[in-house]
């Protein structure tokens, strides 16, 4: 059955910034968000009781979808890839970035314009951690992280009333 489009666009103000501010982490948890027709995450799931927040800077942060449609095959997937640096390699940091290579969390990225984007709402992400310590003494040390996830569609955004329960339940940053 083919789908028909049902709006178009204006020419937007230049008025928006590029980059993140906050990766938020959590485990996997089935139907985390309630995600309404429009593709906004419009409840939590009153399941989800913990969350931990990465405060970011810089602009090696970014957050990129690929949604791709094969017309042989009827699918469309869309494909999230978050890439994220951490400044300063410590244990404590590593000890949690061995557990998080190894488990399927799902994430919220703040970007800075304010827009919360839910990420591997279906099946979690897989994450690479490069860990490096540079070799000149103003190179990168710290924490690349690379998360991927694929989905039936683009990530939903938290409408304000869901982002702000859902930024109540993250941990405090140390």
């Amino acid at each position: 059955m083919p789908t028909d489009l049902t709006q178009g666009r204006k020419k937007v103000c230049k008025d928006q910034l590029g980059g993140n501010s906050i990766l938020y982490l959590f485990t996997f948890l089935k139907d985390a968000f309630t995600v309404d027709g429009t593709g906004e995450a419009t409840a939590l799931n009153l399941a989800l009781t913990e969350v931990f927040a990465y405060e970011l800077e810089g602009d090696n942060n970014t957050l990129v979808e690929n949604m791709v449609s094969d017309r042989n095959t009827g699918t469309t997937v869309n494909t999230q890839t978050v890439s994220i640096q951490l400044k300063k390699v410590d244990a404590a940091t590593s000890a949690e970035m061995n557990l998080l290579a190894k488990c399927y969390p799902q994430a919220v990225v703040k970007d800075r314009n304010g827009t919360y984007h839910a990420l591997g709402i279906d099946d979690g992400m897989d994450f690479t951690v490069d860990q490096a310590t540079g070799g000149a003494k103003t190179d990168f040390n710290g924490y690349t992280l690379t998360g991927i996830a694929t989905t039936k569609g683009l990530s939903p955004k938290l409408d304000a009333m869901t982002s702000e329960s859902f930024i109540a339940l993250a941990a405090p940053v140390v």
